[in-house]
């Protein structure tokens, strides 16, 4: 009988596609005290992700990092992202698997995308669009310092790459921006739909190239509704930077291949707010690379470079004990176990031998039982019981007397 998690999930063999076993992979959870906030902001978290992301990973508070980064390996995760709040604010934590290096930004301001999709006039959400990862855009982090290739770098290996010469730009509907503010040394993080709208034709036209149904209540004749002047639904369409010759066709009506276009973005969300404090080499514990905040001398590294190898080597010790330990709980096991089978092969063989007496009693017992039967043919009379004794166990009496009488012989006379 099947249970009813196993009917729920019918476990379907699909040959997994090279593609998508290469293209980076992402958990991302939560940590620290709880809150509504920070559990929406993960979720929306994911929505940026999809679809190379654990959409409906469930985390509990028992879970720790180590078990997420025991299941990394096998289903492809190359990223962790953790959201994370203490008593002093919001943070947000980026590593690298498995080895590092960990980001760790503060959190200085978000947006839910429900309250961002709530002041927008059109909302632009359906499944479609996170079917296929978003582009990734970076302005200024051409700037000085290590510290901002290495945030560019970490952003875009998080998605999987693009191929200008093979890429169908239907799939693109998604775009993430990431703007660096060099005076106050901050990230601002936006998520947009990206919307292909067709450039130099009416309202009416338009609308009937896009498959929408026309309202001529206001019209006395058709070619009124096609006569109408060209108005735009909005400034991305009357900007001519906004502008695009598409390349190739567009699975969206009326964007044809060499037609000029205008691209509009739709906010998603969620906005973020974020600014760089730590840099660290290892996964969320290594030797700090860099920090906003805190600046040791050679001699502070030196003492923290020679405690950390302490503490390796403690570690190493340790394990070393314990992998002793477990082979001689190993060795204790085999011998145990030889020792049962010795009883047991023991067992068996005085079992054996039972069984040998057993047969030959049987076997005694049905020679007695012959015995008496051949006296009852022979005398005609019941044998005595103690004449045959019928059981192994069972002794004769010490002074076997029989019931006839030996007749004395006469002395011949001589």
């Amino acid at each position: 009988m099947q249970g009813r998690c196993v009917k729920r999930n019918k476990q379907i063999n699909i040959e997994e596609d090279p593609d998508v076993i290469k293209s980076p992979h992402s958990f991302i959870i939560h940590r620290g005290l709880p809150g509504e906030h920070i559990g929406e902001l993960t979720k929306d978290f994911r929505k940026i992700m999809d679809p190379f992301t654990a959409k409906s990973l469930k985390e509990r508070k028992k879970n720790t990092i180590k078990d997420f980064l025991s299941i990394a390996g096998i289903l492809h995760v190359t990223h962790i992202c953790i959201f994370t709040k203490t008593e002093q604010g919001m943070y947000f934590k980026l590593c690298r698997l498995p080895r590092g290096p960990t980001l760790t930004f503060k959190i200085h301001s978000f947006s839910l995308s429900r309250d961002i999709i709530s002041l927008l006039k059109k909302q632009m959400v359906y499944e479609e669009l996170f079917k296929h990862s978003p582009l990734v855009i970076l302005n200024n982090f051409s700037g000085e310092g290590m510290q901002l290739k290495l945030i560019a770098s970490m952003f875009q290996n998080m998605f999987p790459t693009i191929n200008l010469t093979k890429v169908n730009l239907s799939t693109i509907r998604r775009c993430l921006c990431l703007n660096y503010n060099p005076i106050s040394k901050t990230i601002d993080l936006r998520h947009y739909a990206i919307r292909v709208v067709p450039v130099g034709l009416s309202k009416g036209v338009k609308k009937l190239v896009q498959a929408k149904v026309p309202n001529l209540s206001k019209c006395e004749d058709f070619s009124d509704f096609l006569t109408k002047g060209t108005v735009s639904e909005s400034e991305a369409e009357d900007d001519p930077s906004n502008h695009v010759t598409l390349p190739q066709k567009l699975s969206s009506r009326g964007n044809h291949a060499n037609n000029k276009s205008a691209i509009k973005l739709s906010e998603l969300g969620p906005r973020l707010t974020l600014e760089l404090i730590k840099v660290e080499d290892g996964l969320l514990d290594g030797e700090v690379l860099y920090h906003e905040y805190i600046q040791k001398s050679e001699e502070e590294k030196l003492l923290i470079k020679k405690k950390r190898e302490k503490k390796k080597k403690l570690k190493e010790k340790r394990k070393k004990i314990q992998e002793e330990n477990t082979k001689k709980k190993e060795l204790q096991k085999q011998e145990h176990k030889e020792k049962s089978l010795k009883g047991m092969q023991k067992k068996k063989e005085s079992e054996i031998l039972l069984q040998k007496i057993a047969k030959e009693s049987v076997e005694e017992n049905n020679i007695e039982d012959d015995d008496a039967q051949y006296y009852r043919d022979e005398v005609g009379e019941e044998p005595d019981k103690d004449l045959f004794a019928r059981k192994i166990g069972e002794k004769r009496p010490k002074k076997f007397i029989p019931n006839y009488k030996v007749k004395k012989q006469k002395d011949n006379e001589s």
